[in-house]
């Protein structure tokens, strides 16, 4: 329990998307600059514990408000603590949540994160919750202190909000319509992330492709990609979730061109039939999504696609189910994110007639998962006898240990299990390594690494770890990773981000 001698701890706990993980980030730097330190670890009950919340999942709601329950009684035996919830639903739920959990101290939203610790000091000194819900973004949330989990790959958001309307998502109207961050600024953050040993970035935004709409510059994401390219010491760069509607050829081009654009591409499909992408409101259709992925793959053809795709959308029949497998037999993803439907609150969907039965639903999942994990396989199977320069990683293989392996990504951001070379390796350095097996959802490199390259991030890596005091808080972030969803029959936002 923090005491006037020493700092408060704190804990942030992070659901939804990436947007959130990188706003916890930012949370994190803010509570640090005003004095918390990090709770370690079974280290008994942190002074402040921040749940940054997600409104997409149909049962977000009874997750918060059960952990709240279980926190009730903590904070009775735990004198002076806080708790705090902010991010979507409290976008959402606003003044409701202290109605139903009296004993929260602070609410805020998606647009004033950085209000936290003035809040914090507000409900403390006034002895009650504190409410601040803004309607419109203050300051852009890159503009705040952070604390980066990884010292060697980084999020960087782009852009805030999303000019869609997609109708199973609500993520527009909790976040706001788009803003965008000016050019000069987003290269300045990623040079200074390179300064600090960074070597891959992900370019985060809730329709990231869509960047240059709130500016007038219709090729202004494109030109980012290629401005990205003359950092000297980035090797690595991402973007994540695109949306097919503003998938450009200039992108396309500006991928292939520029050398530390990886050729990996995450393309949200949601649904192979024309009808259903019309019933959702997404803008494309068929024959333009497959358009773009063989224009994809003309431009870039080692290029690395997943998806994500929602099954049993209301009113979704047999023969729109067929279309979606037919796109997935055709695009050949390398994998795909998964969701069965289910309602949002506050959504148009939720209110839609003809709402699909749940063992239709699971059946048609089944086979999708089925349909997909046959051609990850068979895709990850053509990487076998090929040599590839792997970054190595800091968590990402959960048997390394029992195996005596390390893991990392490939440039096209698959899973790699190889080797632990006699020589130290650090998270954040380089190994050359040639594939010998593969699995649907990793690849093995089991003979021994054929080289190891040294870098920067591996020294910034190593400097955190000899000093553990200055290790940077937040949430668990590594490298931004694809696979299969952690619980099958969650809903999808619209894209990764949502």
């Amino acid at each position: 329990m923090g005491t006037s001698q020493e700092p408060k701890s704190y804990k942030v706990v992070t659901y939804g998307c990436q947007m959130n993980v990188h706003d916890s980030e930012r949370l994190a730097g803010l509570l640090e600059d005003a004095g918390y330190v990090k709770a370690e670890q079974g280290g008994g009950d942190p002074d402040l514990v921040v749940f940054n919340t997600c409104a997409v999942r149909e049962n977000a709601d009874n997750k918060l408000y059960g952990n709240l329950g279980q926190l009730a009684p903590v904070k009775n035996r735990h004198k002076g603590m806080q708790i705090a919830v902010g991010g979507c639903l409290a976008q959402k739920d606003r003044d409701s949540i202290v109605q139903k959990a009296p004993w929260v101290d602070v609410v805020f939203g998606t647009h004033n994160i950085g209000h936290l610790p003035a809040l914090l000091e507000r409900a403390a000194v006034e002895k009650k919750a504190q409410v601040e819900i803004l309607e419109s973004l203050e300051t852009f949330p890159s503009t705040l202190p952070t604390r980066r989990e990884s010292a060697y790959a980084a999020w960087v958001a782009i852009s805030v909000g999303c000019n869609n309307t997609c109708t199973f998502c609500i993520v527009p109207a909790l976040r706001g319509k788009e803003e965008d961050r000016r050019p000069g600024d987003i290269l300045a953050e990623i040079e200074a992330l390179v300064a600090e040993g960074v070597v891959e970035v992900t370019l985060l935004g809730q329709n990231v492709n869509a960047y240059g709409s709130d500016l007038g510059d219709r090729e202004a994401f494109s030109k980012l990609l290629r401005a990205c390219g003359q950092i000297e010491g980035l090797e690595r760069v991402r973007f994540t979730s695109p949306h097919p509607r503003d998938f450009t050829d200039d992108v396309i081009a500006a991928m292939a061109e520029t050398p530390n654009v990886m050729h990996q591409l995450h393309m949200p499909l949601q649904s192979g039939s024309d009808t259903v992408l019309r019933a959702m409101r997404r803008s494309y259709r068929q024959e333009r999504f497959l358009g773009i992925i063989r224009s994809v793959r003309e431009a870039m053809p080692d290029a690395a696609i997943s998806t994500d795709i929602i099954v049993g959308f209301p009113g979704e029949t047999e023969e729109d189910f067929e279309q979606t497998l037919h796109v997935v037999r055709e695009a050949r993803f390398t994998n795909a994110f998964t969701f069965q439907y289910s309602k949002r609150p506050g959504t148009p969907a939720a209110e839609m007639e003809d709402q699909i039965p749940k063992a239709v639903v699971q059946a048609r999942y089944d086979r999708l998962i089925a349909l997909q994990e046959e051609i990850s396989w068979e895709e990850n199977k053509k990487q076998v006898g090929r040599t590839l320069e792997i970054l190595v990683a800091e968590g990402e293989g959960k048997k390394d240990d029992k195996t005596d392996r390390l893991s990392g990504r490939a440039p096209d951001n698959r899973l790699v299990h190889f080797t632990r070379p006699a020589e130290p390796v650090r998270p954040g350095d380089m190994v050359t390594v040639e594939i010998s097996y593969a699995a649907p959802h990793h690849l093995l490199a089991e003979g021994p690494v054929l080289s190891v390259r040294r870098t920067r991030a591996g020294d910034a890596w190593e400097k955190r770890q000899a000093a553990p005091a200055a290790k940077p808080a937040g949430v668990m972030l590594g490298l931004p990773t694809i696979g299969v969803p952690a619980a099958p029959a969650a809903p999808s936002g619209g894209c990764s981000t949502c």
